[in-house]
């Protein structure tokens, strides 16, 4: 019951509360991983861009307390109270403007405080006590110490942490799938429509690896000249702006409610957008869906913003930033061939050494995908790859849609599992 919750300060629920060095650690290409601010975010530990420091210093940055599985990361600045959990098999120290924290299993489940500081009222308590610095506002050690976490007893909170826990789990199992799936759709485009990979084992005399007899059939075994340099026998060389529309006409009423996806919800990985609302079309570009939106302006472009638009209805059109540029493959090129394209280093590569414009506000012209050019199989090749193709993004579509849903579900719970709300069923046996 609720009455038997109480409410303890954070250093009476934690062995240990460390502050980080207060140094710039010695930066890498590898070695020890070291934790920056940006690795935490919504209660998870992202280390897609890990970054790293040599042996000597990572020793030296461990010095206070060694980082363990179990242990809780807080960002105290830039931004304030980020936090995740360290997990089994990683070795790495704090970087700068955080603290960690070991809740004592005695006294309280780890991953039930992970959720404590992430509920809305630990939040207002670290937005309203938060400390002043000389350039930016951070969390100082004495205010995390005193941090108000209202907990049940022990069992109890291990119930709500596994709740929560697998909610979260799930959502990161999506995440891995999807970051799986399209990097398999990625492997097949470089392979087929960049290394020919196909055509050069059938030169070769050999099996290309893992493709079916059938499919293997559809490729040459003897390359041909053209604009672009040897491509397979058959193909034809193109200028993208031959075999993509760039910047498509979609028609789309001024004034009329249609969804909006602004550039901070276009995506850095993967091609799902993050948020789309209604909002009345003003001026902006215009997609429909099977369209890929790619960020033209910088840091947008070198930060990886690109998306595939496979969230509006059949036969409506969206609109968002002026600074997108809109690719749509013409046939026999399947929809989703253009946002594989947009993720290859070859068109990233042109487009950034095309930017043009003042220093922080270089775009992409439109006009540089002139000079980009393309290897078009025949129809049967662009079919079988639309074949093997289309179903990943219709899967990695499913699982986005299942992880809002889920993360709705866990963000509905959370503050009525940590205020007493809503009771959980304990298991005794």
């Amino acid at each position: 019951m609720k009455g038997e919750w109480k409410e303890s300060q954070l250093s009476e629920l934690c062995e240990l509360i460390v502050d980080c060095p207060h140094s710039t650690p010695l930066w890498t290409n590898d070695g020890a991983i070291v934790l920056r601010n940006q690795n935490i975010k919504s209660g998870r530990l992202d280390l897609s861009s890990p970054s790293y420091t040599d042996e000597a210093h990572f020793e030296q940055r461990s010095r206070r307390a060694r980082l363990q599985a179990g242990d809780l990361v807080l960002t105290r600045e830039a931004p304030m109270g980020e936090v995740c959990m360290i997990p089994e098999n990683l070795r790495c120290c704090l970087g700068q403007r955080m603290v960690m924290l070991r809740p004592n299993p005695k006294k309280c489940d780890a991953r039930f405080i992970l959720y404590s500081i992430q509920s809305d009222k630990v939040q207002h308590e670290i937005k309203v006590n938060e400390g002043t610095g000389s350039t930016v506002s951070n969390l100082r050690i004495p205010l995390i110490e005193s941090l108000s976490i209202p907990h049940p007893p022990l069992t109890e909170q291990r119930a709500i942490a596994k709740i929560l826990g697998d909610l979260d789990d799930k959502i990161d199992l999506n995440r891995r799938m999807n970051e799986t799936l399209e990097a398999m759709a990625r492997t097949l485009f470089q392979s087929w429509f960049v290394d020919f990979d196909p055509v050069r084992a059938k030169l070769d005399g050999r099996q290309p690896t893992g493709m079916d007899a059938a499919t293997a059939a559809l490729f040459a075994d003897s390359f041909q000249d053209s604009s672009l340099g040897p491509i397979p026998k058959g193909w034809t060389a193109q200028r993208l702006t031959e075999a993509i529309e760039v910047n498509p006409r979609r028609m789309l009423k001024s004034r009329s409610i249609a969804p909006y996806l602004d550039m901070k919800n276009l995506p850095t990985q993967g091609h799902s957008a993050e948020e789309v609302i209604e909002r009345a079309f003003s001026s902006g570009t215009k997609f429909q869906n099977g369209d890929t939106l790619l960020a033209r302006i910088t840091p947008c472009l070198e930060n990886g913003k690109t998306g595939y638009v496979d969230f509006l209805e059949v036969g409506q059109v969206g609109w968002g930033s002026t600074e997108y540029i809109v690719l749509s493959p013409k046939p026999p090129l399947p929809p989703q061939y253009g946002y594989l394209l947009a993720r290859s280093d070859g068109l990233r590569t042109h487009a950034i050494q095309n930017m043009s414009g003042t220093s922080g506000r270089q775009r992409v012209p439109s006009e540089c995908f002139n000079s980009f050019w393309l290897a078009v199989p025949p129809p049967e090749i662009a079919d079988r790859f639309n074949e093997l193709t289309a179903p990943v993004m219709e899967r990695i579509k499913s699982n986005t849609e299942q992880t809002r849903k889920l993360a709705t579900l866990r963000d509905t719970l959370l503050p009525k599992l940590l205020s007493g709300e809503l009771m959980v069923s304990l298991n005794h046996n």
